[in-house]
């Protein structure tokens, strides 16, 4: 796998380089560029299998250099600070991140799934991602599920439920075949709990806008829009009860 590099800050380069080196080694660093100018202009001579960009250069950002060479096909993984707006953007578009200092466990994943993914196009996530970064005091108003085999770039508002499968989560969209994707209910409860989800079971987040009946037995049941009904678990009935009131 060959690797190009986007990087400003000389130490965070020099530490990457060196990480890549202890921990994936089969990676080959084929360049560096520290400006969206010279990275445009690497881009077009080298075509690498995996490109690690950092977000903020000193004459742009990262995603200057994607609107000037669009038809990259490198598999991308972005490194940046810890930043609350950019970390959110990046779990709702499902692309790949890297926090700096990058801890080498994090760094062999990212790489793994890469390498799984390579020669997979997948522009709406990087454009839900631009979105999202652009206008950070909004809400995002779509999320990208990575599935085994496609990537599904859904409206919040017509997620009906999800559903816990084991680790893995499975989606139930307003008038769309369910989406199955290997993250875990947690994971997605922490995204959504703006967007009026709650976790009423163990087993079920649900979109309490499509909630079209509470039905009084046992500890309750939710019927939703599509006509699922769904358990509530008796430590949750209360909470339930009163937000639809």
């Amino acid at each position: 796998m060959t690797a190009i590099i986007i990087e400003d800050m000389p130490h965070a380069l020099a530490a990457l380089k060196a990480d890549l080196a202890a921990h994936c080694p089969e990676v080959e660093i084929i360049g560096t560029a520290d400006s969206v100018v010279s990275a445009a202009k690497l881009l077009r001579s080298e075509k690498p299998d995996i490109l690690f960009l950092d977000i903020m250069l000193g004459d742009g950002t990262s995603f200057d250099i994607l609107e000037i060479v669009p038809d990259l096909s490198s598999e991308l993984i972005f490194v940046t600070a810890s930043d609350e707006f950019a970390v959110r953007a990046f779990r709702f578009a499902a692309v790949d991140y890297l926090l700096k200092p990058v801890e080498s466990e994090l760094l062999r994943a990212a790489v793994d799934r890469a390498i799984e993914r390579r020669g997979q196009a997948h522009p709406e996530s990087i454009d839900l991602l631009k979105n999202t970064i652009r206008h950070p005091d909004d809400l995002p108003e779509r999320i990208s599920l990575h599935t085994s085999e496609n990537i599904v770039v859904a409206t919040i508002k017509d997620i009906i439920r999800c559903e816990s499968d084991s680790n893995n989560t499975r989606f139930f969209l307003q008038g769309e075949k369910p989406v199955f994707v290997t993250k875990t209910l947690k994971h997605y409860e922490r995204l959504l709990n703006e967007h009026h989800f709650i976790r009423v079971h163990q087993s079920h987040l649900v979109n309490l806008r499509h909630v079209v009946e509470f039905k009084k037995v046992d500890s309750g049941y939710l019927r939703l829009s599509n006509g699922d009904e769904v358990p509530v678990a008796s430590r949750k009935r209360a909470e339930v009860v009163e937000l639809l009131r």
